[in-house]
């Protein structure tokens, strides 16, 4: 795969309809329910920015939270991911990322990073999705670490790490999705709903004459169990 291929328009594209491929079951690959959450989470911190309590009913941080213990389950405060564990052990940051005026979303230009919408749920909520995307490719860089995410197998287990928490994942399915067949369905991401990861990144084939990638690769992972608090923040 040419890294140049990201210079052309797909790299801009890809963004504006991540929104639009996830939970309709159009081009799935395969998908399971069920899963076994398996081991529970590893060990190990993070340090991170925006560790930003969850809100009660009057915006006060939640009557639930307790002081923080490593190793223990993590109270209902809820943070923004800092860096994701794909299931080849391949540790990508995460930065925090916003949609455009066009409404596309800003993922980084570095492969290496990747962009958790803020508009999206946070670890530590209970409800809704946390998307987390990359580019798969760069002119310089070459492949990057969500290239892996075309081929990930049933149940693989994913790590979100926070400031002070960490939380495992299952995935559950692998959508190839035409990219602009969906771009109209913007609620997909809501934060209600079950809760669940969501990652997407390009795949091909790659059409220099048509915009460039022309699909997406949509995973979906379930949580393996809650939280889990590994500083006192």
């Amino acid at each position: 795969m040419s890294g140049k291929r990201v210079r052309h328009r797909a790299r801009r594209r890809a963004a504006p309809v991540v929104a639009a491929v996830v939970l309709t079951g159009v081009g799935s690959a395969w998908a399971l329910s069920g899963i076994d959450p398996g081991p529970g989470p590893e060990r190990g911190a993070l340090s991170a920015e925006d560790a930003t309590p969850s809100a009660s009913g009057n915006g006060s941080p939640s009557p639930s939270a307790s002081p923080a213990t490593p190793g223990r389950r993590a109270s209902a405060r809820a943070e923004r991911p800092g860096q994701i564990r794909l299931p080849s052990g391949t540790v990508v940051d995460v930065e925090a990322v916003s949609t455009r005026a066009d409404g596309s979303l800003a993922i980084p230009d570095d492969i290496r990073v990747a962009g958790w919408w803020r508009g999206g749920s946070r670890i530590g909520d209970p409800f809704g999705a946390t998307l987390i995307a990359a580019h798969i490719d760069s002119t310089v860089q070459g492949l990057g670490p969500y290239a892996e995410l075309l081929g990930v197998q049933p149940r693989a287990r994913i790590v979100v790490r926070t400031a002070t928490q960490r939380q495992a994942f299952r995935v559950t399915s692998l959508q190839v999705v035409p990219r602009d067949r969906l771009a109209g369905a913007t609620d997909l991401f809501s934060v209600s709903g079950p809760r669940r990861l969501v990652m997407v990144t390009c795949a091909g084939p790659f059409d220099a004459d048509h915009g460039g990638y022309q699909n997406l690769a949509v995973v979906t992972a379930r949580p393996a169990g809650p939280p889990v608090r590994t500083t006192s923040g």
